[in-house]
């Protein structure tokens, strides 16, 4: 796969976190998190199990609650925001109209079993941007042919494989157009001959469109190909942040070296 293209830089970053901490009970797992994404940026979160890297994603869906600091998408605070010095919960409909531009991807599929795939892959569309059923149902199918699953529309979740279901995941979440899409170890529980087809899915995601990627993967191979940056995790901070040549080639630091001597082994 050739070189991922540079993003045009903005002057206002799609995704940034701000000063974020965040903690279950007494365990800090985010402590002062500083990032952001640009426009059509692919970033790759890698870094042992812990460190935090789910937590990004889902505190980006709002599936879990940020106990400091603040998330802006496209510049408006998604959580809170700031005002006469007080940190201020977002509306919900404000939140929600936010939520709408963000897609994600998990580990588990997570498709509804009493649904068909079409059904699947309409009912947000319809439901939540107010599409047509026709608009919706033809978007599907489009998408369902782009993961080569074209003929898999009336199939039920149970009827498909691990690597299938994780394809019609991914349709789902571009079923909603979304700017930014967020995976969260999309192959962690796929077979691995499976494991080439839902990549390949998301190389051809990447190189034809410009969606925002915010990606956690142990795929080391496909973060290089995929990603124009990488950053290093440990113990709730980025420790090292570069493109996907010089962490994999020249890491500046020892943690980054010994995790990818590990994982690459």
């Amino acid at each position: 796969m050739p070189t991922p293209t540079e993003p045009t830089a903005t002057t206002q970053p799609v995704i940034e976190f701000r000063d974020v901490e965040k903690r279950f009970g007494d365990n800090v797992v985010l402590k002062d998190l500083n990032f952001s994404v640009e426009r059509g940026e692919r970033v790759t979160l890698i870094g042992p199990s812990g460190s935090g890297k789910t937590t990004i994603l889902r505190l980006a869906m709002t599936l879990e609650h940020l106990t400091d600091g603040y998330i802006f998408i496209n510049g408006d605070p998604l959580v809170y925001e700031e005002r006469d010095g007080r940190r201020i919960p977002v509306g919900k409909r404000e939140q929600k109209r936010l939520r709408t531009k963000i897609g994600m991807v998990f580990q588990q599929f997570n498709l509804f079993p009493n649904m068909s795939v079409m059904e699947n892959l309409v009912e947000a569309p319809i439901h939540v941007l107010g599409l047509s059923k026709e608009a919706a149902r033809t978007r599907a199918h489009e998408l369902l042919e782009n993961v080569g699953l074209p003929d898999k529309a009336n199939a039920h979740p149970t009827e498909l494989s691990g690597g299938q279901q994780q394809r019609v995941a991914i349709a789902r979440a571009l079923a909603m157009d979304p700017q930014i899409l967020l995976l969260d170890e999309v192959t962690s529980a796929l077979d691995p001959e499976v494991v080439v087809d839902v990549l390949q899915v998301l190389r051809d995601v990447a190189e034809n469109t410009d969606v925002t990627m915010l990606i956690v993967t142990h795929e080391m191979s496909f973060a290089r190909d995929v990603s124009h940056r990488v950053m290093m995790f440990d113990d709730g901070r980025v420790i090292e942040s570069a493109d996907p040549e010089t962490i994999f080639t020249n890491p500046s630091q020892d943690r980054t070296k010994k995790f990818l001597s590990a994982v690459l082994r």
